[in-house]
C-alpha cells in the first residue's frame, strides 16, 4: 500500500541487475513506491529508469538503421519547436506514429548513410559518413523496447556486416519495438498537417496536437516519462547546435543523431585556403550530447525536525521548493551544495548526503539530490546573490499537512508555464534582498505548495517528512 502523500508511476515490469551506492552488484526488482521507485538501495525518479536498450554499438550502422526503420513495429515520436506531439483528451499521452505515417517527413532514401547527392548512399569505409544524415528532417534513433526487458534479441554489429544474410532477415529476429524521433520544425506546415491528418491514429478517431509536456506529466506513466526525457534532450541538442565551435562551418548528423560533425570534414568539401578544422583530430566534447549537472538540496535542522525551503520570485503563488544550482568547474557535488546554500540563503551546511538523481530534459540537466545538516538558529539571508524572494524553515508537521492536502502538489497549466519561465530566465535579482515576513498567499486553505511529485524536489521533501531518510 502506498503511504500518504505518495503517487505511483509504474515502469514496465522487469528484473535487472544494478549497482548500489558502494559499487556492489545487487539483484533488483522494480517495486513501485512513489514517483521515486525503490530498487534495492537506489531510487528511480520520474524521467529516469531508461526503459530502452539504446543499442549504442549499432548507431554507426546505416544498414541496421535503414532496415529497422522499415519494420512495421517501429514507432516515431514527432516534435515541433521543442513541443512533442501528444494525444488530447482527459488523459494525454505521447503520440507514437508508424513509419508509414511519417514517411513523407523523412525525405529520400537512404535515411542514414547519405552520400553527396540526394538518394546516393555513402561508402561503408568512411568514418565521417557513418550513418550520416546530411539533409531532410533531423532524426534520432532512441533505442529498442524489448519485451519484458529481455536482451535475448539484441544482436552484435557484426551481424549487419554478414554477407550471408540480408539485413532484413537479421532485423526480423529482433524482438521488440524500435523508437525514433523526428523534428518537423523546419518542415512546411502543409506537409506536417497532411501527415497528421492521414495518420492511422487520426483515422481511428484520436486527436493530436503539439503541446508542452510539462502540463501533461501527471498523465504519463514511468515508461512515457523516461522516453520523453531522452527524446526532448536529444531533439534539443540536435536543433540547438547548428555550427561547428571549431571553425564555424555547418554541422551534420552522424550515428543516428548521436554525433555532430563539421561539414568541412566531408570528403567532397572544398577547403581551399582554409585552416583545417581542429575537430578533425582528437575527441571533442561538442561532438557528442552533453548533460549539465545541477545540485538540488534541502538543509535539515540538526534537531531533524525542520527543513529549509526557498521561493524564487518567478514561482507561482505560494510555491516553495528545494534550493538548486549548477556545478561549477573544480567543484565536487558536495562543494556545490555548500556553496549554493551559502549564496542563496546565507546558511552554512555540513554532513552532505546523496539521495538520488533525476534526468531533467529542459533542456539537458541531471538533478542530483542531496540533504545537508544546518542550524536553524542561523540568520537567513537572501541578499547575497538575490536569487530567492524568500527562504524559511518548516516543521515536519507543516510539511505533512501540505503533502496530504489535495492542492498541496497540484499544478495547473499556468503554473507549469510560470515554472518554465523561471527556469529559462537568468538569475532573478531582488533589489532589496530582504527575507519576506509573510509567504505569498495561496488560493484555498493550503498555506503553501510544492512542485508535483514528478519533480525530485517533492520526492526529497516527502521522503524526509515521512521519516524514510536514514542516512541523515
Amino acid at each position: 500500500m502506498l503511504k500518504r502523500g505518495l503517487r505511483a508511476f509504474p515502469l514496465p515490469p522487469s528484473s535487472t541487475v544494478g549497482l548500489n551506492l558502494s559499487g556492489k552488484l545487487i539483484a533488483r526488482t522494480v517495486h513501485t513506491v512513489s514517483t521515486s521507485l525503490k530498487m534495492g538501495e537506489t531510487y528511480v525518479n520520474f524521467f529516469g529508469g531508461s526503459p530502452l536498450n539504446r543499442l549504442s554499438w549499432l548507431r554507426p550502422s546505416a544498414t541496421f538503421l535503414n532496415s529497422i526503420i522499415a519494420s512495421p513495429e517501429t514507432r516515431w515520436l514527432v516534435l515541433k519547436g521543442g513541443l512533442p506531439l501528444l494525444t488530447t483528451g482527459p488523459k494525454r499521452s505521447i503520440a507514437r506514429l508508424s513509419t508509414a505515417d511519417v514517411r513523407p517527413l523523412l525525405g529520400a532514401e537512404p535515411f542514414f548513410g547519405q552520400g553527396e547527392r540526394d538518394g546516393q548512399s555513402a561508402p561503408d569505409d568512411v568514418s565521417v559518413l557513418e550513418a550520416a544524415r546530411l539533409r531532410h528532417a533531423r532524426v534520432v534513433f532512441l533505442g529498442l523496447h524489448e519485451p519484458g526487458g529481455s536482451t535475448i534479441g539484441t544482436l552484435p554489429s557484426s551481424d549487419f556486416t554478414n554477407k550471408e544474410e540480408s539485413p532484413e532477415t537479421v532485423v526480423s529476429r529482433i524482438k521488440g519495438t524500435a523508437y525514433f524521433s523526428v523534428d518537423v520544425t523546419d518542415i512546411d506546415q502543409a506537409t506536417v498537417t497532411s501527415v497528421l491528418q492521414n495518420a492511422q491514429a487520426t483515422k481511428a478517431g484520436t486527436t493530436m496536437e503539439f503541446s508542452d509536456a510539462r502540463s501533461a506529466m501527471g498523465d504519463f506513466d514511468g515508461f512515457q516519462g523516461a522516453l520523453l526525457a531522452e527524446t526532448l534532450t536529444m531533439t534539443d541538442w540536435n536543433a540547438r547546435n547548428r555550427f561547428c565551435p571549431g571553425c564555424g562551418s555547418p554541422l551534420y548528423s552522424l550515428w543516428a543523431g548521436w554525433k555532430l560533425t563539421c561539414s568541412s570534414l566531408l570528403p567532397w568539401a572544398d577547403n581551399t585556403g582554409r585552416t583545417p578544422c581542429p575537430s578533425g583530430k582528437g575527441l571533442h566534447n561538442y561532438s557528442h550530447p552533453r548533460t549539465d549537472a545541477v545540485v538540488i538540496m534541502f538543509a535539515i535542522d540538526k534537531s531533524g525536525e525542520k527543513i529549509l525551503l526557498g521561493r524564487n520570485k518567478r514561482f507561482p503563488a505560494g510555491l516553495y521548493s528545494a534550493l538548486t544550482g549548477f556545478i561549477e568547474p573544480g567543484e565536487s557535488f558536495e562543494d556545490a551544495v555548500k556553496r549554493e546554500m551559502r549564496e542563496e540563503a546565507g546558511v552554512t551546511v555540513w554532513d552532505v548526503k546523496y539521495h538520488s538523481t533525476q534526468p531533467w530534459p529542459y533542456p539537458a540537466n541531471l538533478m542530483v539530490g542531496f540533504y545537508a545538516t544546518a542550524d536553524a538558529s542561523q540568520p537567513i539571508r537572501t541578499d547575497l546573490d538575490n536569487e530567492l524572494e524568500d527562504a524559511r524553515w518548516y516543521t515536519r508537521e507543516e510539511i505533512l499537512y501540505v503533502l496530504a492536502h489535495p492542492e498541496g502538489t497540484s499544478f495547473t497549466r499556468s503554473d507549469h508555464q510560470k515554472m518554465a519561465a523561471a527556469a529559462q530566465e537568468e538569475k532573478a535579482r531582488n533589489e532589496n534582498g530582504v527575507v519576506q515576513q509573510q509567504a505569498p498567499a495561496v488560493n484555498g486553505s493550503v498555506p503553501l505548495k510544492f512542485p508535483p511529485f514528478t519533480a525530485i524536489a517533492t520526492v526529497l521533501i516527502s521522503e524526509w517528512a515521512h521519516g524514510r531518510i536514514t542516512n541523515v
